[in-house]
């Protein structure tokens, strides 16, 4: 699993820490992510590809502090890894179906690994290398935010979280991206995060992150993850991290 940062209140922003991980090389299109401050929660993220043209990623938002639901996160990353790879390595599959599945299992190895009901939001997608689309679903998460010459969309929740019912499932619609769009998927942590002094009784908010977002560079996933965070930094500087801020990103190049 992943290093945990600690960090203080204090005077200055929290730190933006590239993430540990590598992700896989994309033809033109990159994935980024980083989080900011110590990992306390549950926010989980991994991309692989599953065959010579799709590339599965995600962000889960498992309910608990990370040294309780050490067993949750490990046991979603091995059903995400070996059952994606699994429903998506076909040339000629429905993908839509694919997705569904992968999140009922998903939904039930949470229910398995925590011996009962424990909430789970996710945002899980498989990019098209080829065709440039992305079927998504999205677990009862913070509506992805996706961003093209048209303005920014939100992509909404389709279902409920993971790990409350054994049998519910999750629509998964498709998107077409055009090049130059870019998709970002923000935890819990940053929406909810409160602001210092006169901003003490507000959130960063949605709307806050749709506004960074707009504003952010056009190409560069990672530098797209980093202006998000700095910007719910800038917003709390003096509040102590009660929760993990994670930010991902997927840009399709121009």
């Amino acid at each position: 699993m992943r290093s945990l940062f600690h960090h203080r209140a204090s005077e200055h922003p929290p730190l933006v820490e590239p993430v540990p991980n590598s992700f896989p090389r994309i033809e033109g299109a990159e994935i980024g992510a980083a989080f900011s401050g110590k990992r306390v929660g549950g926010d989980f993220f991994d991309a692989f590809r599953a065959n010579p043209q799709r590339i599965l990623f995600g962000m889960l938002d498992v309910a608990g502090r990370r040294e309780d639901i050490r067993g949750i996160l490990s046991a979603a990353q091995d059903i995400f890894r070996n059952r994606g790879t699994e429903l998506f390595s076909a040339v000629d599959i429905n993908e839509a179906d694919a997705m569904t599945e992968l999140c009922l299992e998903l939904n039930r190895g949470v229910i398995d690994a925590a011996s009962g009901v424990h909430s789970c939001p996710a945002f899980v997608a498989c990019y098209h290398e080829q065709f440039g689309t992305l079927c998504y679903t999205n677990a009862g998460h913070i509506p992805a935010l996706l961003r093209d010459r048209s303005g920014i969309s939100e992509l909404a929740s389709t279902g409920l979280p993971l790990g409350l019912f054994s049998h519910a499932t999750c629509d998964a619609p498709i998107e077409g991206l055009e090049k130059g769009a870019a998709l970002l998927v923000v935890s819990r942590g940053v929406v909810e995060c409160g602001g210092d002094n006169d901003k003490s009784s507000q959130e960063f908010g949605l709307k806050r992150v749709q506004d960074s977002f707009a504003e952010g560079p056009r190409s560069g996933a990672q530098e797209l993850c980093t202006r998000i965070l700095n910007a719910a930094s800038e917003f709390s500087p003096l509040t102590a991290l009660c929760d993990d801020r994670t930010a991902l990103a997927f840009v399709r190049l121009g």
